[in-house]
């Protein structure tokens, strides 16, 4: 653990009292001045701390700021966790990782991204301070076939922790995308390396974002877009509370994913069951009825010819 990281971890673990430099520097073996030059560095990364003469320093209430230590104190279980300021993409960063070797359940997550993503490419909006924009590396021995009840899995994950942390019913439309409100809120994009010998999973990135904080959206996701808080409802710590929400609760569904368990609640938050959409399917665009979504997490749709079809693969839009 850096020196910046556990100078942060002993700030909040004092609960907004102060920390006095000596005591700081004692705890971490170094000296003052290099203590003063890493409570410098926080600040300049957003981190919110108070300095009073022959007092310390302490954490102003409120500090937002994502860090490894405000994320990690609201686990039960290790991770290996990263959080940056700025990257181009969460899942490419722990794509790189896990090609190196990286253990299972390391995650990135980052204040902003400059090229964050969403299923066929499309931009996903990630301003700084704003959001979670979080990676996850899986090691399943799941069957290629199988991918998509990752996918599943971290859509109920969601759920339940904005209902955890917000107090929010949150609903999923197929395949990946949660809902507040009519409003999508989170994106999910699950990317896979396959093992040719076994045609199982080699690993899995799951990355997952998350509109936290009430803001401006870009005129092309007016209307379309939400916030999991609305004005004046955003609590102390909102973003590390979701987040270490969001990884234990995806991690327990990943411990009983081959008995499906996340199955009933996704279907139960469905938002397109019984509803009329357009499927986009390769060229396919056309509308039908949502009439099921069955045990694989796979659509039945009837289209206006009367014909039945299961979709395991695609998109859908609800029409109003």
């Amino acid at each position: 653990m850096e020196l910046k990281e556990k100078i942060l971890q002993r700030l909040e673990e004092a609960c907004g009292a102060h920390v006095s430099g000596e005591e700081l520097a004692e705890e971490c073996g170094v000296s003052r001045n290099a203590v003063w030059k890493s409570v410098k560095a926080l600040r300049a990364e957003g981190a919110k701390i108070d300095s009073v003469r022959n007092r310390g320093y302490a954490l102003i209430e409120g500090s937002d700021a994502l860090r490894a230590a405000s994320v990690q104190k609201f686990l039960s279980r290790p991770y290996f966790l990263t959080v940056v300021k700025k990257t181009a993409s969460t899942n490419d960063d722990v794509k790189n990782l896990a090609e190196s070797g990286a253990p299972e359940w390391s995650v990135v997550l980052a204040e902003e991204q400059s090229a964050g993503r969403g299923r066929y490419r499309r931009l996903f909006d990630s301003p700084a301070g704003e959001g979670i924009y979080m990676s996850i590396l899986l090691r399943p021995r799941l069957p290629a076939s199988e991918t998509l009840f990752l996918t599943a899995c971290a859509a109920v994950a969601v759920c339940r922790a904005i209902e955890d942390v917000a107090k929010k019913y949150a609903e999923i439309k197929w395949v990946n995308d949660v809902f507040l409100g009519g409003k999508k809120v989170c994106g999910i994009l699950t990317e896979a390396s396959f093992n040719v010998e076994s045609g199982g999973l080699a690993y899995a990135v799951v990355g997952i974002g998350i509109n936290v904080k009430p803001r401006k959206f870009p005129k092309e996701l007016e209307g379309i877009a939400g916030s999991v808080f609305g004005e004046g409802e955003y609590p102390p710590n909102g973003r590390a509370r979701l987040a270490s929400a969001v990884l234990e609760r995806f991690r327990t569904g990943c411990e009983q994913l081959s008995e499906r368990t996340f199955y009933g609640e996704y279907k139960r938050r469905s938002l397109v069951l019984g509803r009329q959409v357009k499927v986009l399917c390769g060229k396919l665009e056309e509308r039908a009825e949502v009439l099921d979504l069955d045990e694989n997490c796979f659509l039945k749709v009837r289209f206006a010819d009367g014909s039945v079809r299961t979709l395991s693969a695609g998109e859908v839009r609800i029409m109003l």
